[in-house]
């Protein structure tokens, strides 16, 4: 019994000291100043501009300079007219200055809208909007036309036997001249066959370009075994698909909308990039893989292969495409 009492008397100190030790080591904490960003201004040069060309040279190019006092982190949105897409701007170090040179690819003289979101200590944001007109000239290349469409009708499907026919990777990188990491999927690449059985529809699905003159294109998706796709908000849009529910072939037979070819908003330059991209028009078709943006540049092609980059509904996610001609 003597005992018991003992070890009962050793529990009661070794807990009260613990009491007390943690009183004597107890910190304060606070959040610190959150003051917001402010003063917020944002400059915007089209370059190429003189007295006969009031909105550029036509390359759709850009200078955006964002300044704001309290920044730590700078991003912006390009075009109010499309979904709220926002893009980290670089900072210039020691500096409240962030800029970049962004390519506005709407064809002919477009108006936009961008908002800079600035943020500071705490995540606390200030945001600022201004317009900039700016116009872009683009002729495809004829040899890109007749790659994909045969200059009638091509169709293609995705490469399964190819290594790497599917993958992820960053959609920018912190060093823009690191082309390993921003141009190859570098996170994931798929191996040959590798979605056979948990998404067959992937290799089924056809894709059919069409030319349907001059400057019309089409593109007709036909899916007998479904779209294979994310769900809700990340499947791009595809009409009928669930609101939630893994990565996976859902119910889904295709469509039919235009597309155009546009100057790849990316800025990878040749021999990485044609420097082209397919836009595709509405919701209801896509190339490959459901969820994903709508702009697909063309990394490479030629009369049996092509390889596309895109980013996808996910923030942050590059994908890439590895297609083959199918039968029409």
């Amino acid at each position: 019994m003597t005992q018991m009492k003992n070890i009962f008397k050793t529990l009661i100190v070794v807990a009260a000291l613990t009491m007390v030790f943690n009183a004597c080591n107890k910190q304060d904490y606070s959040m610190g100043d959150l003051t917001a960003p402010s003063n917020i201004v944002i400059t915007t040069e089209v370059l190429g501009v003189d007295a006969t060309h009031p909105y550029g040279d036509g390359s759709g190019d850009v200078k955006i300079t964002v300044t704001a006092d309290n920044a730590l982190e700078y991003k912006m949105d390009f075009d109010a007219n499309t979904a709220l897409e926002l893009k980290s701007l670089p900072k210039l170090p020691s500096t409240n200055t962030a800029f970049l040179t962004k390519k506005f690819t709407n064809v002919g003289v477009n108006t936009y809208r961008i908002t800079a979101v600035v943020y500071g200590k705490g995540g606390v944001s200030s945001s600022q909007s201004a317009s900039v007109t700016v116009r872009s000239d683009f002729t495809v290349d004829p040899a890109i036309v007749t790659k994909l469409t045969a200059d009638a009708s091509k169709t293609w499907v995705v490469d399964q036997k190819a290594p790497g026919h599917f993958g992820v990777g960053p959609i920018a990188h912190s060093d823009p001249n690191n082309l390993k990491d921003w141009t190859s999927p570098v996170w994931w690449a798929a191996a040959p066959d590798e979605k056979l059985v948990v998404a067959p529809c992937f290799y089924t699905t056809t894709f059919t370009f069409t030319k349907v003159s001059a400057k019309s294109y089409s593109l007709t998706v036909v899916c007998p075994d479904g779209a294979f796709t994310k769900t809700g908000d990340l499947a791009g849009g595809l009409p009928g698909i669930p609101s939630s529910g893994p990565e996976a072939c859902y119910s889904y037979t295709g469509g039919t909308s235009d597309f155009a070819f546009v100057p790849a908003s990316s800025g990878i330059g040749s021999p990485l990039s044609t420097q082209t991209s397919i836009a595709l028009s509405g919701n209801n078709t896509y190339i490959g893989y459901g969820a994903l943006q709508k702009e697909y540049e063309i990394f490479n092609l030629t009369n049996n292969y092509m390889y596309l980059r895109v980013q996808g509904t996910e923030t942050g996610n590059a994908w890439y495409l590895k297609l083959k001609p199918g039968s029409n």
